[in-house]
């Protein structure tokens, strides 16, 4: 397995719609950079948001999710209270080859202020808009800016020998395709 590098995503891009909407380059000037950079794709986070409340619920259960636990707001900017989280959806949808895993770190701007952004694989053959947990580690409201950088992906893909025997797609995951912020499932 190897990580993969700009030129890479940009053939599975314009080859197999592996990212759409796709940034070519890398887009700095006056935002939270988003786009290709040298091994891997900045993604951004979009106008959608969840915000953690306890108003309406005294416990979390992932096996008995009350939506009641989050408050829908869509903006520009959205504000996570202080140690609190957010769930969001990234800007652009992403087709997984099956020959290919990825990996989502948290964007460094973010992480230095507290704000912990974290995403799981993409598994090989998942397709949809990425649902992101966004956590405020510090005691004061935190911004996150949407249509901007939140996250890195970086792809791996597998040796021609190697390729799984049974993908996301063939398992029929359960977040296959999502299309909005995904609250947990089973």
């Amino acid at each position: 397995m190897s990580i993969k590098s700009d030129r890479w995503i940009r053939r599975m891009v314009r080859e197999h719609r592996m990212i759409e909407p796709f940034e070519t380059s890398q887009v700095r000037t006056g935002v939270i950079s988003f786009g290709v950079s040298s091994y891997g794709y900045d993604m951004r986070v979009a106008r959608e948001f969840r915000i953690f409340t306890n108003v309406h619920s005294p416990i979390v259960d992932p096996k008995h999710f009350d939506e009641k636990s989050f408050v829908a707001f869509e903006g520009d900017v959205c504000v996570v209270p202080p140690n609190s989280f957010a769930l969001a959806r990234s800007v652009e949808y992403f087709r997984i080859p099956r020959n290919v895993l990825t990996v989502c770190v948290g964007k460094s701007t973010y992480a230095r202020c507290g704000i912990i952004t974290n995403v799981t694989p993409f598994e090989p053959e998942w397709e949809g808009f990425v649902t992101l947990e966004i956590s405020n580690t510090t005691p004061l409201p935190a911004r996150i800016y949407a249509n901007e950088g939140i996250a890195q992906v970086l792809f791996f893909e597998a040796d021609a020998d190697d390729v799984c025997e049974v993908s996301y797609a063939d398992k029929r995951g359960k977040y296959q395709a999502q299309q909005g912020v995904t609250l947990p499932k089973i």
